[in-house]
């Protein structure tokens, strides 16, 4: 049976802290932080004065870049009670991504930790913005960012042009009570209130526009199909900048008052040492994350059989580690899910009673209040179960649309509200699907997505690359890895190393192409478009990679 939420996300969390007072809400066991529902709400209230105080006004725009620290479930709610839309940035983003995401989405603030694996944020903020190094805090003034005024760092810190958090916390105290209350009441469901960008095939990202709506009911439906309770408790090491982290993870619990204990960046011990010292009865992954899991050399040291469920989703999942994971993890009921941003995420998730069979065959059914029906990709019209065509679709889970890109939007939701997902599915008589490929050219590497067009437009900026075809071939580990071929410019020659190093350091190491091949020309259509499939058959029989392609689960 459906039930719709109507609330905000303030409301959504007074309503638990009110029902649930004393329960865990986040935990972080290494850190010794544990807040209950009570005063995580309470947290969330002094940090949304902080920003008010600070000058963030409702529709504000402020992004995000930082690991799974604890500030960031906090702004998660704080932004949101005062109406003002958290942007979300992925943590293996560079210079150039980052200038472009705080460009595009007009971001008044940004706040930021010291850094991830082989990227100082700090520095690489100041190479953005350099007038950041001299500006008094919440006075920045930047040629390149007209938006952005303030910089708040996720710790204590002291960094020219930044505030600290213990700063922003103490600022929320002067302000008055009635205000908050106003600005609260004046909130609406329906007002977007997250935003995440996803790549495309035209270019660069595009911020795709939630809703409180979209996202309460979607982590809602996601807890029930894993069948949370107020006694669940969630091991979340998926990153939080994505939907898995801040929906799957964050929103499912919130919605049932189960505790959230994230760990800050995967690393499968931690995993393991939390789940155990927590007592989780659920952790979420990609399937690469189990496998790190289930085969660290201390894996059985652990005692994890408070475990019984979970989501495994982002890529392909193989089916010998599902089995795996449900006789080695204790997970009898973990769940694959299957979705997009655009759709808050989840369009189809398995349930806990499923069969095993349907858990390793197929990404389950349309979730609750939601419509899922697959296309002929020619002519549109619905197939009859048993055809391949596009999934689409339709529901409160939807998108807004793209920030500032009404064309783009108008490609893939129509004038019926249908979100065109750009996969190829077969759905059977009892609804269940299998998805099947792609029409549009995505990577998935280990639960990124990755767009060919954003590396192909940044490799065109080499000085000897003439032309360049991006494209996923298998990969047994990852599932899909990045393959570059490319055509050079007359009289020049470049090695793979070449064109390797002149991507790192300037994009995400995930889209780093694993390959490279250097060609004279392109296979073409009749009508002179390339064939980007027979540029991937021929990789995988000159790199001998018939073997890798994982099973496609999720």
């Amino acid at each position: 049976m459906s039930r719709s939420l109507h609330f905000t996300m303030g409301q959504l969390l007074e309503d638990v802290a009110n029902r649930y007072p004393d329960n865990d809400a986040l935990v972080y066991p290494d850190l010794g932080l544990r807040y209950s529902y009570e005063d995580f709400n309470a947290l969330c209230d002094r940090v949304a004065k902080g920003l008010l105080a600070m000058g963030v006004a409702k529709g504000d725009h402020l992004a995000i870049w930082a690991t799974n620290v604890p500030q960031w479930v906090i702004l998660q709610f704080a932004s949101a009670k005062i109406g003002a839309i958290l942007v979300t940035v992925n943590t293996n983003y560079k210079a150039v991504e980052l200038e472009y995401v705080l460009k595009q989405s007009d971001s008044t603030t940004l706040f930021l930790v010291s850094g991830f694996k082989d990227t100082d944020y700090v520095e690489t903020l100041y190479s953005v913005v350099p007038e950041l190094r001299t500006a008094l805090p919440g006075k920045l003034r930047s040629e390149r960012l007209p938006f952005l005024k303030n910089v708040v760092f996720l710790g204590d810190q002291d960094f020219d042009g930044m505030r600290r958090w213990s700063e922003l916390e103490a600022l929320g105290e002067g302000v008055d009570d009635d205000r908050f209350a106003d600005i609260r009441a004046s909130l609406d469901e329906h007002e977007v209130i997250n935003m995440q960008y996803t790549s495309g095939t035209t270019g660069f990202p595009k911020g795709v526009m939630l809703t409180h709506h979209n996202i309460i009911n979607n982590g809602f439906n996601i807890g029930e199909c894993m069948r949370f309770t107020e006694m669940d408790r969630l091991c979340i090491p998926v990153p939080f900048f994505h939907c898995f982290g801040c929906v799957l993870g964050v929103m499912a619990c919130v919605t049932h008052g189960s505790a959230m204990v994230p760990v800050e960046t995967f690393n499968p011990e931690a995993v393991l040492r939390t789940i155990q010292a927590e007592s989780c009865t659920a952790v979420h992954g990609v399937p690469t994350m189990f496998i790190a899991e289930l085969d660290h050399p201390n894996f059985g040291r652990y005692d994890l059989s408070t475990l019984r469920t979970g989501i495994m989703a982002g890529s392909p999942c193989p089916i010998e580690v599902m089995k795996r994971v449900i006789r080695e993890m204790y997970m009898s009921e973990i769940t694959i899910a299957y979705g997009q941003t655009e759709a808050s995420p989840v369009i189809t998730q398995t349930r806990t009673e499923d069969p095993v069979e349907l858990r390793v065959a197929t990404v389950g059914r349309a979730l609750p209040d939601i419509e899922v029906k697959i296309v002929d990709i020619e002519t549109g019209e619905a197939l009859p179960p048993g055809r391949q065509g596009e999934l689409c679709s339709r529901g409160y889970n939807v998108m807004k649309g793209y920030y500032k890109m009404p064309e783009e939007t108008k490609r893939v939701i129509d004038a019926d509200g249908w979100l065109h997902t750009g996969d190829l599915a077969v759905m059977d008589e009892n609804g269940y699907c299998k998805i099947t490929g792609r029409i549009k050219n995505m990577i998935i590497r280990g639960g990124e997505n990755i767009y060919p067009r954003e590396i192909e437009e940044f490799l065109y900026t080499h000085p000897k690359v003439a032309d360049v075809q991006v494209y996923g071939v298998p990969d047994a580990k990852y599932g899909e890895q990045v393959m570059a071929a490319i055509k050079l410019k007359e009289s020049v020659s470049a090695s793979s190393e070449e064109i390797q190093e002149f991507c790192r350091g300037s994009i995400a190491n995930y889209k780093v192409p694993r390959y490279v091949k250097f060609v004279d020309d392109f296979p073409m259509t009749a009508s002179g478009k390339i064939q980007k499939f027979k540029l991937r058959e021929m990789a995988i029989k000159e790199l001998n990679l018939q073997g890798a392609d994982p099973v496609e689960t999720a």
